[in-house]
């Protein structure tokens, strides 16, 4: 994990790669729960035996699953001290490039692709990339946008 001992050091890191996640195998009940949560009962999600003739093989996490994991991932990697809150601002740009199936293990690596000053302190744009264990293509590349607020 990258630890920031103030918002200037995290301004002095831009361009960084702040390393990667430790692994998390996604699973049925998670991908069921998330669908509940969610509506999004397609059956490529949570219908194991039609998925398992259908295009993938098997169930696959929905994308969004897989990026709700960002913020969880992301402090894994990322922390300032120095900061009275930080929140998610958003996102600039998301791709899901490569289906995750049930079963697999995903984790993310984060890259501090720039810093800049707002009213209050600072906007982070980390580039995540999610992977997918054996698989050579990403699962999902995404550009959050956190604010560090002194």
């Amino acid at each position: 994990m990258e630890r920031f001992e103030s918002p200037e050091a995290l301004r002095a890191a831009q361009g960084s790669h702040l390393g990667h996640s430790g692994w998390r195998e996604i699973t049925q009940d998670q991908v069921n729960r998330f669908a509940d949560a969610t509506g999004d009962h397609q059956w490529i999600h949570v219908d194991v035996e039609r998925a398992a003739s259908g295009p993938f093989g098997g169930t696959i996490a929905h994308g969004f699953l897989t990026l709700s994991m960002l913020p969880e991932m992301i402090f894994e990697l990322l922390q300032v001290d120095g900061v009275g809150m930080v929140i998610n601002y958003g996102l600039n740009r998301v791709r899901f490039v490569t289906p995750v199936r049930v079963g697999s293990r995903i984790r993310a690596g984060a890259e501090l692709s720039a810093v800049e000053e707002v009213k209050g302190g600072l906007q982070a744009t980390v580039t995540v990339t999610f992977e997918i264990e054996g698989v050579e293509k990403p699962a999902c590349v995404a550009e959050s946008l956190m604010r560090f607020y002194v």
